[in-house]
């Protein structure tokens, strides 16, 4: 069985600085559509190593592999519209609401569906917004929002998603994770949460990446991580955030 995406002893050399690998052998294997929280204090490189699974950064050392063929092998463009990431800090293309929107459509050269775009922006409270408002003028909300739907409309395998609910008021931010939960199921795709909320975690992923000291220390199903984590280093996180 071919995989969807495989990291095979990743390493990441900083450039400069007093530690100069972020990260090493970082290696973990998807075999089937799953939600997965990588999780990990500040520092060790999370948004890195996602950045690179979407092949926006370049590891050291090491190798990806998407569905079976080596990231070598890929014209980046094409490798993006399997692996769609979704930044913390939402990039508005230049046009309105419905020029972002119609992103997808145009990228991939097929018909849009107006349906489906407006039943996510009222799965997400913008029902109301004027799709010929210029998307630039849009609230950092509004932005995050907006963005999550325009890579929704893609409909791609596999999503990576860095910390995309952190700018969201708490009424949003239950109402992407409810979104993103069903869609997953829906379309049966992966999604790779960033994430530094933990009950997000417990509540999106049926996996745990877990990260610390430079390494991959855990990859375990997400009740068997917060329960009964496998390593000293995992149990010190979670006593530290209050939830072990």
């Amino acid at each position: 069985m071919t995989s969807i995406l495989k990291l095979q002893q990743l390493t990441k050399i900083l450039p400069q600085g007093e530690r100069p690998i972020l990260f090493a052998n970082v290696s973990a294997q998807i075999d089937e559509p799953q939600s997965i929280a990588l999780l990990g204090a500040s520092g060790q490189g999370k948004s890195t190593l996602l950045r690179m699974m979407a092949m926006l950064d370049v590891p050291d050392e090491g190798e990806l592999h998407l569905h079976g063929t080596p990231a070598s092998a890929w014209v980046p463009k094409e490798w993006r519209m399997q692996a769609c990431y979704v930044a913390q800090q939402p990039v508005m293309l230049p046009g309105t609401v419905e020029d972002n929107l119609k992103a997808a459509s145009r990228l991939h050269k097929h018909s849009f569906d107006q349906e489906l775009a407006r039943e996510l922006m009222g799965e997400l409270g913008l029902s109301g917004m004027d799709w010929g408002k210029r998307a630039g003028d849009l609230s950092g909300g509004e932005k995050q929002r907006v963005a999550l739907i325009r890579s929704l409309l893609l409909r791609a395998p596999l999503y990576l998603l860095d910390e995309t609910t952190s700018s969201l008021d708490a009424h949003s931010k239950r109402a992407v994770q409810r979104l993103l939960t069903a869609w997953q199921a829906k379309e049966s795709c992966t999604m790779i949460w960033v994430t530094h909320d933990l009950d997000e975690a417990r509540a999106v992923s049926q996996r745990i990446w877990f990260m610390a000291d430079r390494v991959l220390c855990e990859d375990a199903e997400t009740n068997e991580f917060f329960e009964q984590p496998a390593t000293e280093k995992a149990r010190r996180f979670l006593q530290a955030a209050g939830r072990h």
